[in-house]
């Protein structure tokens, strides 16, 4: 497969993850009253993890070797535990704002490390455009009014980014060797085991929570969480990491959209520049550059 393209099915998949993902951050907020960090991190993950057991009990796929198990453990356990756990107590202690750009690096470490790890080669024009949806996100951000506010907690997001960067490069090699819904469900497994110590009350938790702040469980653990990964892993194995992780930076415009269409919330102009912006980086993160042209056998000769 031609991993330097990116196919309809490839940017299908981005676009469910994109969207997903983009309407977790509302249901998480909406949970947290409820809820501790914690609670919110293991339930959306055990959601996830039960929507994946009853997956491989109906199509019995062969499963990832047992030699790829600890990995699949390790990356399980930083890159859903520590990322969910993290990123969860950090909204409950910083400004969304803050939080919102920190976690647009995302890209940029993934295309570092898939540099380091994968020996993804990144060109400068892919490197120029994470840069430019990178001003564009800041943009968005500090034009939607969000506070931005840089304290010692906004560690705990970086912490986010690094697990969540270790998590998308470490499972593509695994792909060459088993089912992306395999390598999926096994590092989800892992991930709820990871969390479950830190939701030994939710039992208590969710008999005294309304029925609405349950659904924003229910939402996080089928949407964001089972559809939004196995898109996400789907287009990673279809293509390279660093170009699928270029699209999260889509993922602020799209929950401004997503605002102005579900809760009537117009954007100013400089969030529609600044969306432009991000979208004009993208696009030229995943340009092609020109083919080399063919040298004519006539020139060849000597």
């Amino acid at each position: 497969m031609d991993t330097t393209r990116l196919d309809g099915r490839t940017l299908a998949c981005i676009g469910v993850a994109l969207v997903t993902w983009s309407s977790a951050y509302a249901a998480i907020a909406y949970a947290l009253p409820s809820f501790t960090p914690g609670e919110v991190a293991f339930a959306r993950l055990a959601i996830g993890s039960l929507c994946f057991a009853l997956w491989l009990l109906a199509r019995r796929p062969v499963l990832p070797p047992r030699r790829d198990w600890p990995q699949l453990a390790l990356l399980g356990v930083v890159g859903l535990t520590v990322y969910h756990m993290a990123l969860n107590y950090a909204e409950t202690r910083i400004a969304s704002g803050t939080a919102a750009i920190l976690i647009s690096l995302v890209p940029a470490a993934t295309a570092a490390l898939s540099a380091l790890w994968l020996r993804e080669r990144l060109p400068a024009r892919t490197l120029a455009g994470l840069g430019v949806a990178l001003v564009g996100v800041v943009m968005v951000v500090l034009a939607s009014g969000k506070q931005v506010k840089f304290e010692p907690m906004a560690a705990m997001v970086l912490l986010s980014v690094v697990a969540s960067a270790i998590y998308f490069v470490g499972q593509k090699p695994l792909f060459a060797r088993s089912s992306v819904f395999g390598v999926t469900a096994f590092t989800f497994f892992a991930g709820t085991l990871g969390a479950l110590p830190f939701a030994l009350h939710l039992p208590q938790a969710l008999a005294a929570a309304p029925w609405p702040r349950i659904g924003a469980l229910l939402w996080l653990g089928l949407a964001p969480t089972f559809l939004g990964y196995i898109a996400w892993n789907v287009a990673i194995h279809r293509s390279s990491a660093s170009k699928v992780s270029s699209f999260i930076y889509l993922s602020p415009p799209i929950a401004v959209l997503i605002g102005w269409v579900w809760l009537g919330e117009r954007p100013g102009l400089l969030t529609l520049l600044g969306g432009a912006v991000v979208v004009g980086g993208v696009i030229l993160a995943n340009a092609r550059g020109r083919a080399p042209r063919a040298i004519p056998a006539a020139c060849k000769q000597s």
